[in-house]
């Protein structure tokens, strides 16, 4: 890490815009995420939406001078690299893959990243505000089939650690799991990927479990994981499903003042193992409509606040260095991205920056 910098950012990145078959025909054709994006309305006096794009409009993300803009401006954030989203359904099925396999083949941007599998059934009550929050359907199904599969998964994302911008901690291959409690061969599958990595000669895994209950610390600690990513979205807005189903019918949403994370953010849970989180926004109502959840009134002064908040809580890890995971780099339907839009430029990018600088 450079020896000016107070902290070493991970950045969440969603692989979601550009089209592919099976957005195509569950959603519509040439549907992305910009499709969500483009539906925010303003909800509510003072309520920012649409969020509208700026130095890299509505982009596909199969255009490779897209991704090399969106390292340069991750650069001038002081972001250290991109955890991409990765999405691995069972027996092979993969989905969004494209820029991903796009990067390691072109070996550009010349920009760090690391995976985070995102292990998850996608339903369509997560994807459309025009849906009723109670119904469910499923398009498509987490699978964990067993030990071949393991090693399956493994060896199709080869390529991606054995390229030389694979982000390490400790000199192994940083991967984060989403939902470890979902996968019922989860101390196996850490094992066996332990062992494949000596086999390949990548020097091991540094396995983060995120957490989204202060509960799950101390239950992952005892699973072979080495750190923890704490997101304490949940902890925000944990209003109970009656405040849910209310919000939703009185056309109500929830909202939470973004200053309450100064105030509310736990930072005693922060410790040599736990990676916090830092929040540039929150709005989910592009998704899901007046059943949303909302930081209110952000402001980029407000966001470097909270990030030289987190920073002096942050404890050094193994390698001496303070981590923190961005959420996220350009999670545009869910509010939560650092590249610049139509309302505050490059703000957000330079309130990042000074603080990790302590300018």
């Amino acid at each position: 890490m450079n020896s000016n910098r107070k902290a070493r950012v991970i950045a969440f990145y969603l692989p979601q815009f550009h089209p592919i078959p099976e957005n195509d025909l569950w959603w519509g054709k040439g549907f992305t995420e910009w499709t969500n994006v483009t539906k925010g309305r303003p909800l509510f006096r003072g309520h920012k939406q649409p969020h509208v794009p700026a130095d890299l409009g509505y982009y596909d993300l199969l255009d490779s001078q897209v991704r090399l803009k969106q390292a340069e401006l991750a650069r001038e954030a002081g972001v250290d690299g991109f955890c991409y989203w990765h999405y691995w359904f069972g027996n092979g099925r993969q989905l969004l893959e494209k820029p991903l396999q796009e990067v390691i083949r072109l070996g550009q941007p010349d920009f760090p990243f690391c995976l985070g599998w995102a292990n998850h059934n996608w339903e369509k009550k997560l994807w459309n505000s025009e849906i009723s929050p109670l119904s469910r359907q499923l398009l498509m199904k987490q699978l964990y089939p067993g030990v071949e599969d393991i090693d399956r998964h493994f060896y199709a994302m080869l390529p991606a650690f054995k390229d030389p911008r694979y982000m390490r901690i400790d000199n192994r291959l940083i991967f984060l799991i989403y939902t470890p409690h979902e996968n019922p061969y989860i101390r196996q599958h850490l094992e066996r990927w332990q062992e494949l990595a000596q086999k390949e000669g990548l020097g091991g895994f540094y396995f983060i479990a995120q957490c989204r209950r202060k509960d799950e610390l101390n239950e992952y600690r005892k699973l072979p994981f080495d750190a923890l990513n704490y997101d304490c979205l949940f902890y925000f807005f944990n209003q109970g499903n009656f405040r849910k189903l209310l919000a939703h019918f009185l056309h109500w949403p929830i909202k939470t003042p973004y200053k309450a994370i100064l105030k509310k953010y736990d930072t005693s849970l922060i410790k040599d193992d736990v990676y916090p989180t830092i929040y540039p926004n929150w709005d989910t109502t592009p998704r899901r409509g007046y059943v949303g959840t909302i930081f209110a009134h952000n402001t980029p002064e407000l966001f470097e606040q909270h990030v030289r908040q987190i920073i002096d809580a942050t404890q050094p890890n193994v390698d001496g260095d303070k981590v923190i995971f961005l959420k996220s780099w350009n999670e545009w339907a869910e509010g939560n991205y650092l590249e610049p839009d139509k309302q505050f430029g490059h703000q957000y990018i330079q309130a990042l920056h000074r603080a990790l600088y302590d300018e």
